[in-house]
């Protein structure tokens, strides 16, 4: 017994004696406090994680702008104009799908690492929502503009009215009235919402959304992209999360909100992310929109740790860093489309 119990002790000391020499390897000494050193000191910055394929060029832009010293919030709206000006992105912006009144109308919101945000709902006519979201943080006391004040608002801060329906959405949406079921089909082909989220050089975690919604709404439906707590949100004391597919499923759940919760709960970003998408299957199961829903999840974590995760098959998310660059990762899912 005594052989036993000077194992122990020996063990213990021995375990004392290594957390001492970690902790005067990895801080300091104030008075009679200890201050750990920066624990982001060896992730790799920036990281920057963003929904789908036509996050590559967003990415893209987003990057050039951080190495040129640019804000990160002038850095992730010069990233997120890319998708908003393709026409051929028939989900965000310019050329998107229209609602079923042929009216192509722009959600979109943006927020940095002091909780800071705006965000703009229901905007006609104004090519780049991102920025008059990004106005809206910057000049305004409020968070979130709609309708036909979020254009008044665009327009005073200098924003150009523009035709956003290109000949190829009204083709399209001529097609649907043919029938006008509304079916909503998302994330099928690699279409949806832009969302993007930026762990910077700093440390400190920034991120957007922006999108023309679904397609073949009705006139002046919200989706969850510019919801603080649905389709984005971030606490730079833990992590940043984002979401894409059927807007109305993630605003139910508060999607984004509650997968950094988890992470502040310790979870990792993949087991945040799954958490919530089971949650959400969960609720919708027996749900009206269970045979077209499609919710995905991106986040990132302060120690740079991220991922996705998506209820069903075929989501994807661009992850741009300083290891591997520019690249697409498909994200692991519940269950395949049938």
């Amino acid at each position: 017994m005594s052989d036993r119990r000077d194992f122990i002790k020996k063990a213990a000391l021995s375990t004392i004696g290594i957390s001492t020499a970690y902790v005067s390897a990895n801080a300091t000494t104030k008075g009679n406090i200890t201050l750990l050193s920066n624990p982001l000191k060896d992730v790799k910055k920036p990281i920057i994680i963003s929904t789908w394929n036509h996050g590559l060029p967003a990415n893209e832009e987003t990057w050039k702008q951080l190495k040129k010293g640019k804000p990160v919030l002038d850095a992730i709206e010069s990233g997120m104009k890319i998708p908003e000006a393709d026409p051929k992105i028939r989900s965000v912006g310019y050329g998107g799908f229209p609602d079923r009144d042929g009216n192509v109308t722009l959600d979109a919101c943006i927020m940095d690492h002091n909780s800071d945000c705006g965000s703009v709902s229901f905007l006609q006519g104004i090519k780049h929502p991102i920025s008059v979201a990004k106005k809206v943080l910057e000049e305004t006391p409020h968070v979130m503009l709609t309708g036909e004040g979020a254009l008044q608002f665009a327009k005073s801060q200098g924003f150009k009215e523009e035709n956003l329906l290109t000949p190829e959405s009204k083709k399209d949406w001529e097609k649907w009235l043919e029938e006008s079921k509304y079916a909503p089909v998302i994330n099928i082909e690699n279409h949806d919402t832009i969302s993007m989220l930026v762990l910077d050089e700093s440390g400190n975690i920034s991120g957007a959304c922006t999108t023309s919604g679904a397609a073949w709404k009705m006139h002046g439906r919200v989706g969850d992209s510019p919801i603080i707590g649905a389709g984005l949100f971030l606490d730079n004391e833990v992590g940043g999360a984002a979401a894409t597919g059927l807007g109305e499923a993630v605003i139910r759940t508060a999607g984004s909100a509650m997968v950094v919760e988890l992470m502040r709960q310790g979870k990792s970003p993949f087991d945040a992310c799954k958490e919530i998408v089971e949650r959400i299957y969960k609720k919708h199961q027996n749900h009206k929109d269970m045979p077209y829903l499609q919710v995905g999840f991106i986040a990132v974590n302060k120690k740079g740790e991220y991922a996705g995760y998506s209820l069903r098959s075929g989501f994807n998310y661009a992850i741009y860093d300083n290891e591997k660059g520019n690249r697409m990762e498909d994200a692991k899912f519940k269950m395949e489309w049938k």
